[in-house]
């Protein structure tokens, strides 16, 4: 399967903080934060249909996500993961001395993983601690 090389940002957004004020577990949160925002052009170069699933590894983790097209400006080379537990799989803990953990400008590999399942909130942080019990 194709890969491309990109540059990652997460960022808030609306729909993320309304979703979170529901809670974390909630179903708003999966469908608002568990999605990567990518240019259509580089959907096409590495051949990843909208709504479809992708694996995004940086140099710290992997985690799969919906590719979806932009709902903002989103140039090419660029992808967006809102901050939430799915972004935080893939975020650098540098802090360049500033305590906050590099949530942008980091690179990332993004290919197609069709047949791969998006894992809830819950699934990802037990996971990321070695409490998850729940199965695969």
């Amino acid at each position: 399967m194709p890969k491309i090389n990109l540059n990652m940002i997460t960022q808030r957004s609306i729909e993320e903080g309304a979703a979170m004020e529901k809670g974390k577990t909630n179903p708003d949160y999966f469908v608002a934060c568990s999605i990567c925002e990518m240019n259509p052009e580089d959907m096409k170069k590495a051949g990843i249909w909208k709504n479809t699933n992708i694996r995004v590894t940086s140099e710290c983790g992997t985690v799969i996500v919906k590719a979806i097209e932009p709902t903002q400006y989103c140039p090419p080379g660029l992808a967006h993961i809102r901050q939430g537990v799915w972004a935080n799989q893939v975020v650098p803990p540098r802090t360049q001395s500033t305590g906050t953990p590099q949530y942008s400008g980091f690179p990332v590999t993004i290919e197609p993983a069709p047949s791969e399942r998006l894992k809830t909130a819950l699934e990802l942080v037990q996971g990321a601690v070695g409490l998850w019990k729940g199965g695969q």
